[in-house]
């Protein structure tokens, strides 16, 4: 075995989001979510679980920021909630939500942790929501609202910032296909939100370049890979056309300030309403790209596969399998990844912000997990990520989804992505296999073949 070392200064860490882990779903002033009303209709989630207790780390932060010291964690990423925040999505901010993120943020530099908070990771108010949520015009200013008061309160403590997490996901799985809330099946709606979601991105970069924060900025997208089924000219063009509804409806906007014009012509009266000054509202310069990589499709024509006319399936490289989510395994994909955003959008200063697999955790009777499937899936994205740097791709940091065990949206409390195990009736934490294995990783920089 050798150690493929990673440069100096890469950064090592872990991510969260806000409804997955946080609990206290209506304490101190917190508002409704659309999550928070999407568990409560009945068989939206799988046994009819919810966000409202999960990881309790509302009421555990400070134990849970003790344990990333002990993990060696570098930095960790979370998100804050909107609704807690700001209980009806605008006016009136609710001073014990601020106060939580006050504290999260002083509990990790003081154990020398960096801070990278997530704005929007899906927890949209309701009350928003009832206004018409990221289909409506005006919830690009609602957010840049609710952005100044985070820049305002955290600004000088926390040096990363994204706006947004999965916009796509965001847009579509929740306004087109509506697996997740709000649970809308609607593809005007679902085109119209990854505007919105672009533009509220666009005004949050101006208010953060405005108040000349000392950190960075930028967006995290889920960057899947599309790869043809075959060589032939049918299969060649579905896959494309999933690439720009997945990925490249985003980064040409991000990037170039224009939405792709194949999907744009093929999506027709779809598409979003564009108003004069939004492209290069969108087209603000960031600070980096976070990528979120889980998995690779094989794309195929077919005549009756939606208005884009295309089947998909998971790919897995090599002898792998599929994960306990059953999505493909395919390091593979995230090298394709990588190189496509050096080679085609200026080689921007990237973090994989999320990467991460649901395994079968057996634990034993102290909770103890040896999740050997999930250390492998990890040591050979991290091998694909060390040969991507060879190879001049601009990649800074990781981030392993997920810190904890979550809420992990329509499964419910069924599949465990965290290197730490939570006992979801007591609470307890206990750390797994693999988070002393990373923190050997994160201790000699580097991973063994």
């Amino acid at each position: 075995m050798s150690l493929q070392k990673f440069p100096d200064g890469f950064l090592w860490g872990a991510a969260t989001a806000a409804y997955q882990i946080e609990g206290a779903w209506n304490e101190d002033g917190k508002g409704p979510s659309i999550w928070d009303t999407f568990v409560r209709k009945p068989h939206r989630i799988l046994n009819n679980d919810t966000g409202d207790v999960t990881a309790n780390h509302y009421h555990k932060m400070p134990e849970d920021v003790q344990m990333m010291k002990e993990m060696g964690l570098q930095s960790y990423r979370f998100s804050i909630s909107w609704p807690r925040v700001m209980p009806n999505g605008k006016g009136a901010v609710n001073q014990k939500g601020l106060d939580f993120y006050d504290h999260l943020v002083d509990e990790l530099l003081a154990a020398n942790i960096i801070p990278n908070a997530t704005l929007y990771h899906w927890d949209l108010p309701q009350a928003s929501q009832d206004l018409g949520g990221w289909p409506n015009r005006d919830i690009a200013d609602w957010f840049a609202d609710y952005a100044q008061v985070m820049f305002d309160k955290l600004g000088d403590r926390v040096p990363m910032w994204a706006t947004h997490n999965e916009p796509w996901v965001v847009a579509f799985t929740g306004y087109a296909i509506g697996d997740f809330a709000p649970g809308i099946s609607d593809y005007s709606q679902a085109f119209q939100s990854v505007h919105n979601l672009l533009r509220a991105h666009g005004k949050a970069v101006q208010l953060y370049r405005k108040g000349n924060y000392k950190g960075e900025i930028g967006i995290v997208l889920d960057l899947q890979h599309s790869q043809p089924a075959s060589d032939d000219e049918a299969d060649v063009a579905a896959s494309h056309r999933r690439y720009e509804l997945t990925n490249g409806i985003f980064l040409e906007a991000l990037f170039n300030g224009r939405y792709p014009e194949q999907l744009m012509d093929w999506i027709g009266p779809l598409a979003p309403d564009v108003q004069d000054g939004d492209m290069a509202l969108i087209n603000q310069p960031i600070d980096f790209l976070g990528m979120n990589y889980y998995m690779t499709f094989a794309v195929k024509f077919a005549n009756r596969g939606g208005f884009l006319k295309f089947s998909q399936d998971f790919v897995s490289s090599g002898n792998w399998g599929k994960t306990d989510a059953g999505w493909g395994v395919n390091p593979a994909g995230l090298m394709a990844s990588l190189t496509h955003l050096r080679d085609h959008f200026g080689n921007p200063k990237i973090f994989i912000m999320e990467n991460g697999c649901a395994a079968i955790d057996d634990a034993d009777e102290n909770g103890y997990v040896i999740d050997n499937d999930r250390i492998n899936y990890l040591r050979s994205h991290l091998l694909t990520a060390q040969e991507a740097i060879q190879e001049g791709v601009n990649l800074q940091g990781y981030y392993v989804w997920s810190l904890m065990d979550n809420f992990e949206w329509a499964h419910g409390l069924s599949k465990r992505f965290g290197l730490v195990r939570i006992n979801y009736e007591t609470g307890e934490r206990t750390l797994k296999k693999s988070a002393g294995w990373y923190k050997e990783v994160i201790n000699q920089n580097g991973v063994y073949e």
